[in-house]
């Protein structure tokens, strides 16, 4: 076995300590954390909304009749334009820096949350567009971060960073789905709208002010973090970068990240517009109560997703196994016992043993999202944002069919309906392990070696020895 690269002692970093605000790398992922959690938030408002816009209550009648397709269609408009965008937000964060994809993505997102609103109880039909747009905003923003931590994350800490902050994507999911539900039930379904809008406008502020794309631009960074991300990832240069598209269309590496990515949006998205459908239909729990569990999952997720991280580094940094081994490993073995505990969940008659069922199945996601989600940063670093682009489009197509597909067999909500609802998502995830497994690499493809990276080498930024510490286990 190899040993571990090792870094210059003359641009070692300094050590964290409490204050890891100093260190700018990790303000960047804290503000990239609260601003996944500003996105799903912008999301998930509707699913929980939704029930109480179409529900008669004790007291009231529901303010909109629209039946199980419409609904359907309301709750997947959102991903028409979120598909469409993919590709060209990673190839916009390429030209002109991911912070400013990433920033007005979500800020114009969250601006046409705020007026929703009033156009929704104009026409149902104008509440669809703007949905759909703001997809496409919202489109934008996935692949550009990991345009900015292919120039912030160094090699050894690229799980850690990346987990960490894509954790808030779940964060987003626990907070805003009992709060949607509270504030539907005391202040009307209008609030969840007005309040999650706010709070993402409030984060582009920041995200504006304190992130640069570019360690070398950022006025408060040290020298020490400065060298240190210099000499791990080399030094940017401010040109433009030729991404090899038939290459990328071709690599048997890149299809197997867009298999494994597109297996588990579509259980997550199963979820994360169903579940509390599902648990009114089936459980028979009320708005508060499935508000309330329909967030367990995402908290579970939450929580696993930067352990994961962190288990990752350690593990390729010990040298215990290659980064291929890794991927393949928390990909794959989170794939199968996703599929068990769906599996479960869709033949039992318990309302306790289905909650714990889908806890599990959503919540040990998170190895996956950790194996697959930064396996782009493993092979082709310069080209990431491009590549995650392309898989985030193809795998949102499972947030466009799932909610449709759902709206289509699940007619009466009987419990036999939602389990072929659950038996899909768990043959999907089954699939998806199965490609991954044979065609998955975490080694740097040949074909994102060019002679800009070529001389970084021996600064450790792009080589496959720095990244993966590859013993070919």
């Amino acid at each position: 076995m190899q040993n571990p690269p090792t870094i210059d002692p003359d641009v070692r970093d300094d050590p964290v300590g409490w204050r890891f605000w100093r260190k700018r790398r990790y303000v960047v992922a804290i503000l990239a954390f609260f601003g996944y959690v500003a996105a799903y938030s912008l999301r998930v408002n509707l699913s929980v909304a939704i029930v109480a816009m179409t529900s008669d209550t004790s007291e009231t009648e529901a303010e909109f009749h629209w039946n199980s397709k419409l609904q359907g269609i309301v709750l997947s408009s959102f991903f028409y334009g979120y598909a469409s965008t993919q590709l060209l937000g990673g190839w916009l964060s390429s030209r002109i820096g991911g912070k400013r994809v990433f920033g007005i993505g979500i800020g114009v997102t969250a601006l046409l949350t705020v007026i929703s609103p009033p156009l929704v109880r104009m026409n149902v039909y104008v509440f669809i567009a703007l949905r759909i747009i703001e997809g496409i905003f919202e489109g934008l923003t996935i692949p550009c971060t990991h345009a900015i931590w292919s120039k912030w994350a160094p090699p050894l800490e690229r799980s850690k960073l990346v987990s960490s902050s894509f954790a808030g994507t779940f964060v987003g999911t626990v907070v805003a789905m009992p709060t949607c539900a509270i504030m539907a039930n005391k202040f009307g379904w209008s609030s969840n709208f007005y309040v999650y809008g706010t709070f993402g406008l409030v984060w582009f502020v920041l995200w504006w002010i304190y992130v640069t794309d570019d360690p070398a631009d950022d006025p408060r960074i040290s020298e020490s973090e400065l060298k240190y991300l210099q000499h791990t990832l080399g030094k940017s240069e401010k040109k433009t970068i030729s991404h090899p598209w038939k290459a990328m269309f071709t690599s048997s590496a890149a299809w197997a990240i867009v298999a494994a990515h597109f297996s588990e949006l579509w259980g997550f998205f199963t979820m994360l517009t169903q579940l509390p459908k599902f648990m009114k239909d089936v459980l028979n729990f009320n708005l508060d109560k499935s508000g309330y569990l329909s967030a367990i999952p995402y908290l579970i997720l939450a929580f696993v997703l930067p352990v994961s991280g962190f288990l990752g580094d350690y593990v390729i940094s010990k040298n215990f196994l290659s980064t291929t081994n890794v991927r393949k490993v928390t990909t794959c073995a989170s794939f199968l016992i996703q599929t068990v505990f769906i599996t479960m969940t869709a033949f039992t008659e318990s309302a306790t043993v289905a909650v714990v069922g889908l806890c599990l199945a959503i919540g040990l996601g998170g190895f996956a999202m950790s194996g697959f989600g930064i396996n782009h940063l493993d092979i082709a670093p310069p080209h990431a944002s491009v590549l995650l682009g392309i898989s985030n489009t193809i795998a949102t197509f499972g947030g466009i069919i799932s909610p449709l597909l759902s709206g289509y067999i699940v007619q009466k909500g009987t419990a036999a309906e939602w389990r072929i609802v659950f038996l899909i998502a768990g043959a999907i995830y089954l699939i998806g392990a199965l490609i991954y497994g044979i065609f998955a690499s975490g080694e740097l493809q040949k074909w994102s070696k060019n002679s800009d990276i070529e001389k970084n080498e021996d600064s450790h930024a792009y080589s496959n020895r720095a990244l993966d510490v590859d013993t070919h286990m």
